[in-house]
């Protein structure tokens, strides 16, 4: 039986996308088309990204860019008076300031006249302090023996104290195995000798004693 042959041109043809069947060789894709439509300037959209709604969201109008028309404004020693935007700006100007929106959502708006730089940096300050406030306090865990050689301790001192500046709670305690038990005294002496050591940072929680075979005590921060 004989075989026909069908011509190259048909069987590229058929290997071709059908998207891609109506373009000439070297045709730029329909993207490119439209982004040139555009201009040859033309600079592509910007991307929005969900994190870039929620700060354009949070963002603090001042000056022109507050919307309302009329205002409560707040000058600089207390005083505080219903006024028009425009009347408003002015009385920024006057003193040098920026007038600034801190209550968009009252009737009306409340704006304060401040120096925006200075404002911006007391809300960053005093959202870092509500963040510490906010954090949780971990119990950290230090271990020694009776006869915890002097290295050791000092080595677990220094992990101790670094968790007592971060903000976290030590708890030490001596094990006591075996015949250990009989070395209360000596289990006692190291406690104390470790919170003296730590007294600059932290304060007694907890003081030291026996739980089953273990003699513990708690260290908290102490905030001065």
């Amino acid at each position: 039986m004989k075989t026909i042959r069908k011509p190259a041109a048909l069987l590229q043809n058929r290997r071709r996308p059908p998207h891609e069947s109506t373009k000439a060789p070297g045709a730029p894709r329909i993207a490119v088309r439209r982004h040139a439509e555009r201009g040859p300037d033309a600079s592509p959209p910007p991307a929005t990204h969900k994190k870039d709604r929620r700060t354009i969201a949070r963002k603090v109008r001042i000056n022109e860019d507050i919307r309302a028309n009329m205002v409560r404004v707040v000058d600089p020693s207390g005083e505080h008076h219903v006024v028009y935007i425009d009347e408003a700006l002015k009385r920024a100007r006057a003193h040098r300031m920026d007038l600034v929106e801190i209550a968009p959502s009252a009737d009306p708006p409340v704006c304060k006249i401040v120096d925006y730089g200075k404002f911006r940096y007391e809300q960053q300050k005093k959202g870092k302090e509500q963040r510490k406030k906010s954090q949780t306090i971990q119990l950290k865990e230090v271990r020694f023996r009776p006869h915890t050689d002097t290295h050791d301790f000092e080595f677990k001192t220094r992990h101790a104290r670094s968790f007592l500046e971060n903000g976290n709670k030590v708890k030490a305690w001596v094990q006591f195995r075996g015949r250990d038990i009989i070395y209360k005294d000596q289990g006692m002496a190291l406690l104390q000798r470790f919170t003296e050591e730590l007294q600059d940072v932290g304060r007694i929680d907890q003081p030291p004693r026996m739980e089953g075979r273990r003699m513990t005590t708690i260290l908290a921060p102490d905030k001065k």
